[in-house]
């Protein structure tokens, strides 16, 4: 079981058919760390109203976090925006679990991190709800073709491949989007007068300098399946799950191959 100081994940958007519990509990199982951070949407209220969809995994993932924050892990949650509705506990402990709009990680070499969704600088928030939640529902259009593509891929043999990041990295208004959200972000960083700034919000994992700011974007567990983590050392890097997952299919096939042949 691997062990860090701190782990952070974002955009989980559990009520949803997309959301990919079991990869995050798969996980979850297999590391261990101080402080758990849940930086947004965990739950997507907005489909929960639409359509209502829970399973199993979902009851499976809330036993597991608690469990963990019974076994001396600090989790915090913070609040995004298809979880709004989670605000109304701001303050209070839950289990152990913090709920907060934002707060503040303190690194292991002593590097201050201002931990926040990310929406506020969501420019379709400013623009009305009914804008917003039209791009939401496309999003799920993009992630269910992603789906169908993927098991397409998975036959063939190929990785996973998101057409949803595809999109964004070749539309040029997303790009600009995209690097508008990073820029408000390290601003807000700046004004605060703190190291960097850790965030989720648009499904875009990432860390880099940004005018000599760390950036950090957890990705998400829809179609990234990314965590932020700090190691025991201090150093912080993304973990890819589905890169995980490809790598362990590959040994067992490998061992499988050599018991054959013996």
């Amino acid at each position: 079981m691997k062990q860090y100081n701190a782990i952070f994940i974002s955009d989980v958007h559990m009520g949803t058919k997309h959301a990919q519990v079991d990869k995050l509990l798969t996980f979850l199982k297999e590391t261990e760390c101080r402080h758990l951070y849940i930086v947004g949407d965990l739950i997507d209220g907005w489909e929960l109203k639409r359509k209502w969809y829970w399973d199993d995994t979902h009851n499976l993932l809330v036993q597991k976090l608690l469990r963990k924050s019974r076994h001396h892990t600090n989790i915090t949650y913070i609040t995004g925006n298809h979880d709004e509705f989670v605000e109304q506990f701001i303050g209070q402990n839950f289990g152990g679990v913090k709920i907060m709009k934002k707060t503040m990680h303190t690194g292991v070499h002593g590097k201050r991190y201002l931990v926040m969704h990310g929406h506020q600088f969501d420019g379709l928030v400013h623009c009305g709800r009914l804008l917003e939640r039209i791009g939401s529902a496309a999003y799920q259009y993009v992630l269910s073709a992603n789906t169908l593509f993927n098991k397409l891929r998975r036959r063939f043999g190929f990785g996973y491949w998101s057409l949803a990041r595809f999109v964004k990295m070749n539309t040029k208004r997303a790009v600009k989007f995209i690097t508008d959200f990073e820029d408000g972000m390290v601003s807000m960083a700046r004004a605060k007068k703190v190291d960097g700034i850790i965030c989720g919000h648009i499904h875009m994992p990432e860390i880099r300098k940004i005018d000599n700011m760390d950036y950090l974007n957890c990705g998400d567990w829809v179609e990234n399946c990314t965590a932020l983590v700090e190691d025991l050392s201090g150093n912080m890097q993304l973990i890819d799950w589905h890169e995980m997952e490809t790598e362990t299919l590959a040994e067992k096939e490998a061992g499988q191959s050599v018991v054959k042949a013996a």
